[in-house]
């Protein structure tokens, strides 16, 4: 036994070296297999490098807003905040499913185990008011971050069991556990300047427009009612391969709008200059005016190769109303797809099949196969229905009621303990079946009401209750509601971001996105595998696995989607083609747009 000692420390030192020895900094990483750009690329594929520096482009907001920090839970703070301000080590490039280009940092290194990752800053990485970014900062971020910020960053926070400075620019992050994707979720995380925040409680909600390295300032604002954002002239990346062609316009402002209807207006009476439209009837009729019929408003498709993500009708089985899926399948039998498209969309839009529909991510029809069964086998006895033999949504009928669907709503309420009595559904105590669906003011009101009069005819009462935007943040994020509207955006890399959406912890802590309350070790598993997996294969065959769970799991009656984005914009705003692979999504408006002056 002694003699094996010696052995086992130079195996254990020799393993070390080869790991450090292979990894070698590099410009990019990505999730799966090599990054499409080589070292020495000059810009983005969906950018106009030439694109020229100037003009302005006002958008518009439906809601409000209290706070200019968007990495705490206290308060709302505009979208533009995180988009515009802050940059991170590392960029993404929205044509690739998830490769990262090198930022604040001028390159990358981790093994091929990923069980830690380390960056080199560029020596010429500025914040705005002129001072360098340095390891202390990128060190404050992420510790301050994970201690005080969203649940997501004390989630990653936790992975890091170390930080270390090994160099004037350098740093390594060491993994508590093995998650191939973490060395990206670090590269990604918001860089803050560290003096900015001595003496101030980052927990705290503020109006204090707070120092970032971003291509833009923070410029006049009122709180609720408009926010601008000003290029910063000394932005200190704008020469970057990763930055040539965005950050075009002088000034990005965003007017708040209490309502959806009053925001398109403003953009027919020339306020806001950019519109997208998701109403099939008033893309067709609604852009017949003035500026529309003189050209000085232009209408595009933009197309995607994204999943579909979810939206729908969230059921929160926190509720003992939901908890059973036999109840939760009734509520989807109940939504007459066809019948609700055809009035409200002109049946435009086809029906999310799924999460990751519309994508290679997306559970196939039928029976699992063998490599999606492998993962799920150990799940099998606690499986809802579905799982393995495949899930199908009802499509309905284009009479309005769908008959059928509600036989079978009503015999699986029966099976749950729900019976008519006297035109009302009770359980066995005599307690009627009742809900409140809590809408904001930008959710169809219309389709909650069509919906509720297909429950009223299994004797159900479905309240139909529009709230604020700030009552709805708040009720949605202490998950104080029994059914609402969400969607979900899902892209083409999957990861630890599905932990906070739907993993158990997320069913007793508040702030996730688990709006539903899952908390299914099958999915912690398939998340698990997402996040470790070593190839494509396996990838792929964890995300479709996880897509059947979700399906199966009947947590949301979902809508339709668009396979295309509809904009109407200001003439005087441009665009590069080809379009990403995202189409327009983070880092497409207003970020590759530009201003060209027709009058020339």
């Amino acid at each position: 036994m002694p003699m094996r000692l010696p052995l086992l420390l130079a195996t254990v030192c020799w393993v070390s070296i080869i790991q450090f020895a292979v990894a070698e900094p590099r410009h990019a990483i990505s999730m799966h297999g090599d990054p499409v750009l080589p070292p020495d690329y000059a810009h983005l594929p969906y950018v106009n490098p030439d694109a020229p520096k100037g003009g302005r482009i006002v958008l518009g907001e439906t809601g409000s807003f209290d706070s200019l920090n968007p990495f705490i839970l206290k308060g709302t703070a505009p979208w533009g905040m995180r988009a515009h301000v802050f940059e991170s080590l590392m960029g993404r490039s929205w044509d690739e499913p998830f490769t990262l280009y090198g930022l604040l940092a001028e390159s990358i290194e981790t093994p091929p185990d990923r069980a830690w990752v380390a960056f080199t800053l560029r020596r010429e990485a500025r914040f705005s008011d002129g001072s360098p970014v340095t390891v202390e900062d990128v060190i404050f971020s992420h510790e301050i971050l994970a201690e005080k910020g969203l649940p997501g960053f004390r989630t990653t926070g936790a992975k890091v069991s170390a930080i270390i400075q090994t160099g004037p620019r350098s740093l390594r992050f060491e993994f508590a556990q093995p998650d191939r994707e973490l060395a990206l979720i670090i590269g990604l995380r918001p860089i803050l300047k560290k003096a900015d925040w001595a003496g101030r409680d980052f927990a705290a909600s503020s109006l204090r427009p707070p120092i970032g390295s971003g291509a833009y300032l923070v410029g006049p604002l009122e709180a609720g009612r408009f926010i601008e954002f000003r290029r910063n002239p000394d932005y200190w990346g704008r020469d970057l391969p990763l930055m040539r062609g965005r950050a075009n316009l002088d000034i990005i402002r965003y007017e708040f709008f209490r309502t959806a209807d009053a925001r398109f207006e403003a953009f027919r009476a020339g306020i806001v200059m950019l519109a997208r439209e998701g109403d099939p009837a008033r893309w067709d009729t609604a852009y017949d005016f003035a500026a529309a019929r003189e050209g000085r408003i232009r209408r595009a498709r933009i197309p995607h190769g994204r999943p579909t993500g979810m939206h729908g009708f969230v059921m929160n089985t926190r509720r003992a109303l939901f908890a059973d899926w036999r109840v939760r399948e009734a509520m989807i039998l109940a939504f007459n797809f066809t019948w609700i498209n055809q009035r409200l969309n002109g049946s435009a839009f086809p029906r999310i099949p799924s999460y990751f529909g519309n994508s290679g991510l997306g559970m196939r029809p039928g029976p699992a196969d063998a490599a999606v069964e492998a993962l799920l086998a150990p799940f099998r006895s606690t499986a809802l229905p579905g799982v393995f033999e495949g899930y199908a949504l009802p499509q309905g009928t284009a009479d309005g009621t769908d008959r059928l669907a509600l036989r079978q709503a009503a015999r699986l309420l029966r099976e749950a303990g729900w019976e008519v009595r006297d035109g009302v559904l009770r359980n066995a105590d005599g307690q009627p079946f009742g809900f409140e669906i809590m809408l904001r003011p930008t959710d169809s009101e219309a389709v909650a009401n069509i919906y509720a009069d297909g429950l009223a005819r299994l004797g159900i009462e479905a309240r139909v209750r529009i709230v604020d935007t700030a009552q709805h943040s708040a009720r949605r994020d202490s998950y104080d509601f029994d059914m609402m509207v969400n969607a979900w955006g899902l892209s083409l890399s999957p990861g630890n971001e599905q932990a906070f959406y739907w993993g158990s912890l997320g069913r007793a802590v508040e702030g996730t996105r688990n709006y539903m309350g899952a908390a299914d070790p099958a999915i912690d598993a398939m998340i698990e595998t997402l996040v470790t997996a070593r190839d494509g294969a396996e990838f792929t065959a964890a995300a479709r696995a996880l897509d059947r769970l979700l399906m199966a799991g009947r947590y949301v009656v979902p809508f339709w989607y668009a396979p295309e984005s509809w904009i109407a914009h200001d003439a005087r705003l441009a665009f590069p083609q080809p379009t990403p692979l995202y189409g327009d999504w983070i880092g497409f408006m207003p970020d590759v747009w530009w201003w060209q002056d027709l009058a020339q």
